[in-house]
């Protein structure tokens, strides 16, 4: 059996980078790790090809070579999923669909013929299981979550990694935490499930093996979520692994609880990772108690960033405005936040609540939500009926967006984030794309961009205080040219 596996396209979005990618000649920032997993659990026997629309265009001609299609995506992917979807049914291709998507809104989806859905390692033997006895059914969900010990390596063999900015890998999946906006813990559970360090070496060693030597992406949503098995197992294999290699530098997701212990800040820095995104969400405690945002209470936020910054991790902040209880000065408390923090990449989105969240089913409850979920937490809209009103909600964010991504703004937290960055032990080797990405941004921000002033003034700066900074002052320069486009083409 011929499968064809598509992954649909990202719309244009923050964690897109569809402007910054042009600069280092790439197509897209990740690769679609979870269809190349399953990929990898699927017949050996089975011919199989892989799509990613956001490299490469569907053509009838791939259609036309399979007989049966797997499709896989979030909530942000739904309308190109949608469109691939009905070009398959025009041409009377079985599709399977899977993934955080369709698991949270299996419904919605009527012209699937499988939806096979929770996680892939317990549903998807079942439903090879019944095709091969010519009996598959329309949905497959698991009762529990799966041990991450069986999960196969991804199939790398199926795509041109050189035209991702990053690979991925996992070695976690689940939160200990209970945040009431976050779909995590509904997915993948309060409890975090691991992989061995085995099975992570091995992932690595092939990435490494193949040629990449560049960024990696942890997607773990929490990967400190077993502190102790990472200081006792994970890291020292990553320290030791990282002993005779060159690059491969790593970048995950965290808890801002990752301030609290200078020994795990210590050795993921010596393992080679180099930047972590936290969930800040609000500088507002009423609002964190809202959101059951524990880990974030009774802490200075701003001395733990700092000391995060300062262990050579750069922190990637996500915030959220609309929680019920805030008022109306919550929109310059997080402007005001965000550039003493020097967060450079702010992820700043109205509150949205994603199905099977008990935000969700709170504000049913009380006929606040009104539209489908966008998966996009930076585009500008809401889901939801916000207590303040959605016109201040909308013009309070808008008014957060115009001032941080201001160049003047932007380019300050620059230079805010490198006075205290550590330099990291690790760092990408120059290639020839990266390279040259030095030339294209000193064009196209130094000479065209209206941030030239300021552009110019932060190169010169980081040569003469932070000269071991220079590659991640041009990084982030570049990306806040994409940080701006979004801004200006969706929300302002």
């Amino acid at each position: 059996m011929n499968v064809l596996l598509i992954y649909p396209k990202f719309p244009d979005t923050f964690w897109s980078f569809t402007y910054a990618l042009s600069f280092i000649g790439k197509k897209a920032a990740f690769p679609p790790l979870g269809l190349l997993t399953v990929a990898s659990m699927l017949p050996a026997e089975w011919p199989k090809r892989l799509v990613d629309v956001n490299v490469d265009a569907l053509t009838d001609k791939d259609l036309s070579w399979a007989d049966m299609v797997f499709i896989g995506g979030m909530a942000v992917q739904r309308k190109s999923a949608k469109q691939i979807i009905t070009r398959c049914k025009a041409l009377n291709l079985k599709v399977v669909a899977g993934g955080p998507l369709f698991t949270s809104e299996p419904d919605e989806f009527p012209e699937v013929d499988h939806l096979v859905l929770d996680e892939a390692e317990l549903t998807l033997p079942v439903f090879l299981s019944d095709l091969e006895n010519r009996q598959p059914k329309k949905v497959y969900r698991a009762s529990s979550f799966s041990n991450l010990c069986d999960t196969p390596a991804p199939s790398w063999d199926l795509i041109n990694m050189k035209r991702y900015a990053s690979l991925s890998i996992q070695f976690s999946r689940g939160c200990p935490f209970n945040c009431e906006f976050c779909n995590v813990t509904t997915l993948f559970g309060h409890k975090p499930r691991l992989k061995t360090p085995h099975q992570v070496i091995v992932e690595l060693d092939r990435i490494y093996t193949s040629g990449w030597h560049s960024s990696i992406f942890f997607v773990d949503d929490n990967f400190i979520g077993n502190r102790n098995y990472l200081k006792t197992h994970l890291l020292p294999a990553l320290i030791e692994w990282h002993k005779d290699k060159k690059g491969c530098v790593f970048f995950t997701e965290a808890s801002i609880n990752l301030a609290d212990d200078p020994e795990l800040l210590g050795m993921m820095v010596k393992a080679g990772f180099d930047s972590v995104f936290i969930g800040i969400e609000s500088p507002d405690e009423i609002s964190l108690s809202e959101c059951h945002k524990t880990q974030n209470k009774n802490r200075d936020l701003l001395e733990s960033v700092a000391i995060i910054h300062r262990s050579g991790l750069q922190v990637m902040g996500g915030f959220i405005v609309g929680f019920d209880s805030d008022k109306p000065s919550i929109f310059q408390r997080q402007i005001d936040f965000i550039q003493k923090s020097g967060i450079v990449t702010a992820m700043v989105g109205m509150l949205q609540a994603p199905p099977g969240t008990r935000l969700f089913d709170r504000l049913q409850r009380e006929s606040r939500v009104i539209n489908i979920f966008s998966g996009d937490n930076v585009d500008g809209t809401t889901n939801i009926i916000p207590r303040m009103g959605i016109d201040r909600l909308r013009n309070g964010y808008q008014s957060i967006m115009k001032q941080i991504y201001s160049p003047k703004n932007y380019y300050q937290r620059v230079r805010t984030l490198l006075k205290e960055l550590k330099a990291p032990e690790i760092n990408q080797p120059i290639n020839i794309q990266r390279f040259l990405s030095m030339f294209r941004s000193a064009f196209r921000l130094g000479v065209l961009g209206k941030e030239r002033v300021q552009y110019w003034q932060l190169m010169l700066w980081t040569l003469v205080c932070k000269p071991k900074l220079m590659s991640v002052a041009i990084t982030l320069s570049i990306y806040g040219y994409h940080y701006r486009k979004i801004c200006e083409r969706y929300i302002y």
